[in-house]
């Protein structure tokens, strides 16, 4: 029995049919349309006006060489006239938010991948909605009248191949890969252009001799299977456009929750070192208490030139107050810190679990505190993070909050990360 499918050309109706969205230069085509001085410019994000390191950047500015993770100084020496815009997260999870619940009028098969990517599997309103092609051209124009944006959008069987796609033609493209041609159109394609293939894996593929797709059908699944597990079988299967993958739709409990923030250079300051620490464990206990989570177990960390201060220290019982995750700090600084200059922090609730519907009789809430940390939550909720905080965070850091990789509209990724 062949793996491979045989589907004739002609027929309109797939047994599987993948589309991925994928948003072009999101955060900049935001700005760009926010501001219409902007179009046809060479744009590039940072985090906040302060920020010397480009997010992302417009196909304007990719034009000229400008590329994400590029110094500001190095791309205004390829483009004197390079225009830097303060990142602004909140207004880009608004219109992803925007974005993802329009495809849910094309099928309720979603999976986010990211804040510009989503899944979507249309094979069972093709019926419905016509072939997978003319579902695509649906889709493009859902987006477009939900954001305004352009998007370019793969088509295939499997995810990998609608992935590979999407990429093919930028901006605003659109790819169809069908399922009978998937193998032969990744024939010669390296290994490392497919999602998940990075170079630890690509590089125990050239060891045996595999260095593009096509390679792949001269080993065996086995040996793949051997070394990875069932990882190794599903790559074996992607080359060969068989991603047998399905859509994650939902978001897993979070193994952890955290957030870190670079400081000034080589601070020995004290005072600085613990409002910093404070910042962040402010931010990780309000997320806890925002999904009804709580803690024992924290990562505190310190890090400088020589690498991580760190402790992995527990409170008395689990809490989602700073006040507490604090006391553990305060242990690191006397009992790890030696004055040594440092450029990070990091705090991390290790252990997220969901809390009881009672308090704990032996816990180090009163109910006191709950109400006061509860109504200090509904006022930031409606005045902004912090409009109500500690009075040692007065003078915190004013660089903004960026959005994180793996945000989704929904659940405990909703948030918008600070580091």
């Amino acid at each position: 029995m062949s793996f491979y499918p045989t589907t004739p050309q002609h027929q309109t109706h797939w047994n599987r049919a993948i589309i991925l969205v994928d948003m072009n230069a999101f955060f900049a085509s935001i700005e760009q349309a926010d501001h219409p001085e902007w179009q046809g410019r060479a744009i590039g994000i940072t985090n906040g006006k302060t920020g010397t390191c480009i997010i992302t950047c417009s196909y304007e500015a990719r034009m000229k060489g400008i590329k994400t993770g590029m110094r500001l100084k190095d791309a205004k020496k390829l483009c004197p006239d390079f225009i830097q815009v303060a990142a602004r997260p909140q207004r880009y999870a608004a219109v992803s938010s925007r974005i993802m619940r329009a495809l849910e009028d094309i099928t309720p098969d979603i999976e986010i991948f990211s804040v510009d990517e989503a899944f979507l599997d249309v094979t069972r309103v093709q019926r419905l909605l016509g072939t997978p092609e003319e579902i695509a051209r649906q889709v493009k124009r859902k987006v477009f009248e939900a954001s305004g944006l352009c998007c370019s959008i793969g088509v295939s069987g499997d995810k990998t191949t609608a992935k590979y796609a999407a990429k093919l033609n930028k901006p605003d493209g659109l790819t169809v890969i069908p399922p009978w041609q998937a193998r032969e159109t990744l024939k010669n394609v390296a290994v490392t252009e497919l999602c998940g293939i990075a170079g630890g894996i690509g590089g125990f593929l050239a060891q045996h001799g595999v260095h593009v797709c096509g390679d792949m059908r001269h080993i065996p699944i086995s040996v793949l299977a051997q070394r990875f597990g069932n990882p190794g079988r599903r790559i074996w299967l992607m080359c060969q456009g068989l991603d047998p993958d399905g859509l994650h739709q939902d978001v897993a409990q979070p193994k952890s929750i955290g957030h870190g923030k670079i400081m000034p250079p080589n601070t020995r300051d004290t005072k600085i070192l613990e409002m910093y620490l404070l910042h962040m464990a402010e931010k990780v206990a309000a997320r806890l208490r925002r999904h009804q989570l709580q803690a024992q177990t924290f990562f505190i960390g310190l890090r400088s030139k020589d690498g991580w201060l760190a402790s992995k220290s527990r409170c008395e019982t689990p809490t989602n107050n700073a006040r507490h995750i604090m006391k553990l700090a305060h242990q690191l600084l006397r009992e790890q810190w030696r004055g040594e200059g440092i450029f990070q922090v990091q705090v991390t609730a290790l252990d997220p679990k969901q809390t009881g519907n009672q308090l704990d009789m032996f816990s180090h809430y009163s109910l006191q505190t709950e109400k006061l940390l509860r109504v200090r939550d509904a006022i930031n909720k409606r005045y902004g993070e912090f409009a109500l905080a500690p009075a040692p965070l007065l003078k915190r850091s004013t660089m903004p909050n960026v959005i994180a990789p793996a945000w989704k509209p929904f659940g405990h990724r909703e948030t918008i990360l600070g580091n």
